[in-house]
């Protein structure tokens, strides 16, 4: 078991102490497991009294949410970061799902904790969904690569096609079979994008014009087929 506690208490500015329990509980979540979060831990490490994070979180239930909300956010900022350093909206759409399974497999507890806390649940992660986010941002990617905004079903098939496939990826990427060819077409960020531009919808483009009727993008589905 790794030592996470402190032998003095780190000092927190008024306002903040939320937060610092937040990092605590990820700090501890990584090194030892959901098992080892607890509010009397997150105080420990936070350096504050035991009863502090009451005020904060009635439970360990409360806290595990507000770990997994403080993942959602960070996972929403790689995807941002990746769009906005794009070249061009198809690099900004495969940018953003190797972004994604860099930080599921640079934090594998948090990643699984994210998505543990709404497992008995019939919706989404609200912080999944709710604007900005990740989910909109893919959204917004897929738009600029020539998705039709006015398509609404296309486009909410498109964006869980992209979030899907990304998911996959990161529960895969990891097997020891892929490791020859990963190794032979350059290394894990050239093997999860040769991957990903496989996928149709993350290769998406206007359809020409027939017939004299307007331009309209390919779904994810026939871009596959026509490749």
């Amino acid at each position: 078991m790794r030592e996470t506690g402190n032998a003095h208490p780190r000092p927190y500015h008024h306002g903040d102490l939320s937060r610092a329990l937040v990092e605590a509980g990820r700090r501890i979540l990584e090194a030892e497991g959901p098992a080892a979060l607890s509010l009397r831990a997150v105080a420990r490490e936070a350096g504050v009294s035991p009863a502090a994070p009451y005020h904060h979180f009635k439970d360990k239930t409360e806290l595990l949410e507000a770990v997994a909300h403080g993942g959602w956010r960070a996972l929403t900022e790689a995807i941002c970061q990746v769009r906005r350093d794009a070249r061009d909206p198809g690099e900004a759409l495969t940018n953003i799902g190797v972004a994604y399974v860099k930080f599921a497999r640079e934090n594998p507890a948090l990643y699984r904790l994210m998505y543990h806390t709404t497992r008995d649940r019939k919706s989404m992660p609200k912080h999944a969904a709710e604007e900005p986010s990740g989910y909109e941002q893919v959204q917004q990617a897929l738009i600029e690569a020539g998705a039709d905004p006015a398509d609404e079903h296309d486009l909410a098939l498109a964006t869980i096609a992209c979030w899907c496939t990304a998911h996959g990826l990161a529960e895969l990427s990891t097997f020891k079979e892929f490791q020859e060819l990963k190794e032979a077409v350059g290394g894990e960020d050239a093997f999860l994008t040769g991957v990903l531009r496989h996928v149709g919808v993350f290769t998406r483009r206007p359809r020409p014009a027939r017939n004299g009727a307007p331009d309209r993008p390919e779904t994810g589905a026939e871009t596959a087929t026509r490749h």
